[in-house]
């Protein structure tokens, strides 16, 4: 057992056991000379072992030389985590790991049966895993002595002073013994857990592993840039391409965990949700069908997916993006674990790309950008993976291979490979086309010559002056709904009851299939189709005045309509022409003109007569 010369022999042999040869670089450290018997403040990335990694730290406190414990009675180790599912991972993994020590180990965690957990506390334990705030109701309720205490565990720190259990984490170590070991494991170290070290740590020695430093080396990033109406059908092309065996996607709402979970439900994939409306035996059963491959999707919001382990995860799909770059470490690490290689695909909606590239830049992380993966690219990643599947590449017995000389002989080879290849196809969901985002990476940005719109197309919307029709709000949802930039968007001309623009010819096909079948997002709006230049709106010339130009044809200049809601001064005349009646009562009147409103009211009646 050279290999684990620095761990105590009982706990070498479980490793041994569960299938260990060489320790992670934060079960090393740990357990080294000049760890021994010191406070250890720790930051390595998620999936690193932590939690052996402390499971191995805290057995010089709590067995003796040979590997024995005493009378399991009040807690000599407890173990604090952020979510009710990683204080029950915790639980397992040190089950096994103390197994042959005869250690009981209890959990106090929220949700649960406080009275059953009484129960265990009142027959004793030897470890203790819980989350604060039932932690801390134990100890209130005069069920949970920590005066015999030996060893703390924070495990993610970060996560816990994130959902504000920092009073509660304050309490539970107020009351623990103070000649006890304390160990703070933390993905990052920011200022509020450098403080919570100095207060309840002393002389700690500071742990930072290669991993940690070299942020999820193992996770191989792509990063594609999409129209935002086109954002559930990236989700799946994604999905398709890769075909993970097990897949997790954030989103940022409730809401969207629903509508994805069953879009992709509904589209035939293997999928769960998780979000923090569910019970917890509704989360216990959706991580359990990730577990043993019933489901091979699982759709989570960031608190929900907080302090979970789904083991051999393989890829990450950040559907809507993280906020900070911390969360994105955070996501991310859910895949690429313990040696694992990942993979981790982030859908970047063309207006945020310079949200995405700054969280990139403070993250430290290089990402491929490419396009989603069309279905042509899809088909030959289908088509490779049926020609290497295993069921040809493997030997077969005997009797196997009689069978299929019989079976060749009756149906012939083309057949038989022909009904082979439909049998694998059935397997995978149809592909979503996805419209390319005609700007890349590196394109600079230039102006575009007046030739552009030669052959433009042009469409109408049924909002105009009298609906207070503004450029400055209909260029940005043209270009919303179109998935394009204003690039494409050529003159535009507001009229009294509508509005007609122009739009470049390779945009034109597209924007008009969005607009039939998903309509503009608003209740009121409606866009259709013209077709050629509407030469008798435009007047003699054919052209109306293009955008941000001056029109000399005067009342739909665009700078015209986009200074009318700043000149207060015309304000109530501007406006009162346009829609007597609801002048008649004064409403839309600066503050402090009252007196004016009954004159405004009569002008307007008279000039309606």
């Amino acid at each position: 057992m050279t290999q684990f010369d620095a761990v105590h022999p009982a706990l070498g042999s479980a490793l041994t056991a569960r299938g260990y040869e060489n320790l992670t670089s934060v079960q090393t450290a740990v357990i080294e000379d000049e760890a021994k018997g010191r406070d250890l403040l720790v930051s390595a990335q998620t999936g690193s072992g932590k939690t052996v990694a402390f499971g191995l730290a805290m057995a010089e406190n709590l067995l003796d030389e040979e590997g024995a414990l005493p009378r399991a009675a009040e807690p000599l180790a407890l173990v604090i985590a952020p979510t009710r599912e990683l204080a029950l991972q915790v639980k397992q993994e040190l089950t096994w790991l103390y197994a042959e020590c005869g250690a009981i180990i209890a959990s106090c965690v929220g949700g649960m049966d406080i009275r059953s957990e009484r129960r265990d506390l009142v027959r004793g334990c030897h470890i203790l895993v819980g989350t604060p705030g039932r932690l801390r109701d134990h100890i209130e309720r005069g069920t949970l002595d920590l005066k015999w205490l030996r060893v703390a565990v924070l495990d993610e720190a970060d996560e816990m002073l994130d959902l504000g259990f920092r009073e509660d984490l304050e309490f539970i170590l107020s009351t623990a013994a103070e000649e006890r070991r304390t160990f703070l494991f933390s993905a990052t170290v920011p200022r509020p857990i450098a403080q919570l070290a100095k207060t309840y740590q002393r002389d700690a020695l500071r742990i930072s592993t290669a991993e940690e430093r070299q942020q999820h080396a193992d996770i191989d990033y792509h990063a594609h840039q999409i129209s935002a109406k086109d954002k559930e059908r990236a989700v799946i092309n994604v999905l398709r391409f890769h075909e993970a065996p097990s897949t997790m996607i954030f989103c940022a709402t409730r809401e969207m965990v629903r509508h994805l979970s069953s879009r992709l439900s509904n589209r035939g994939f293997a999928v769960v949700a998780l979000s923090g409306e569910l019970s917890q035996t509704e989360r216990t059963h959706a991580l359990q069908s990730m577990r043993d491959g019933r489901a091979r999707v699982c759709v989570a919001t960031d608190v929900a997916a907080r302090g979970i382990d789904l083991p051999n995860l393989d890829l990450v799909i950040h559907a809507d993006l993280p906020n900070n770059a911390e969360a994105l470490l955070h996501r991310s690490g859910r895949t690429g674990r313990a040696g694992r290689k990942g993979a981790c695909a982030l859908i970047v909606p063309h207006n945020k790309r310079h949200v995405i590239n700054r969280l990139l830049k403070t993250a430290n992380v290089r990402v491929h950008w490419g396009p989603v993966p069309s279905i042509d690219d899809i088909v030959r990643q289908d088509q490779s993976r049926i020609f290497t599947h295993e069921a040809l590449t493997t030997g077969h017995d005997d009797a196997t291979m009689e069978l299929a000389r019989s079976l060749l002989s009756t149906y012939g080879a083309e057949q038989i490979a022909a009904a082979f290849l439909s049998t694998q196809q059935a397997y995978y969901q149809a592909p979503e086309d996805v419209s390319d985002i005609i700007e890349t990476r590196d394109e600079k940005r230039e102006p575009r010559e007046r030739n552009d719109f030669e052959n433009g197309i042009w469409f109408r919307i049924n909002a105009g002056r009298k609906h207070r029709a503004e450029p400055r709000w209909l260029l940005p949802l043209i270009c919303r709904v179109g998935g394009f930039s204003k690039k494409k968007v050529g003159f535009i001309r507001i009229l009294d009851g509508e509005t007609i623009f122009e739009l470049a010819p390779d945009v034109a096909d597209r924007f008009e299939d969005i607009t039939e079948t998903e309509g503009t997002g608003e209740k009121s709006l409606r866009i259709t189709k013209i077709g050629d230049r509407p030469e008798q709106l435009l007047g003699s010339s054919g052209r109306g005045a293009p955008r941000g130009k001056k029109n000399t044809q005067g009342d739909d200049d665009r700078r015209r309509g986009g200074n009318k809601r700043f000149d207060k001064r015309t304000e109530g005349r501007s406006e009162g022409r346009f829609d007597g009646r609801k002048r008649s009562n004064g409403e839309g009147h600066p503050k402090g003109r009252k007196e004016n409103r009954g004159k405004a009211s009569g002008k307007f009646a008279t000039d309606r007569v």
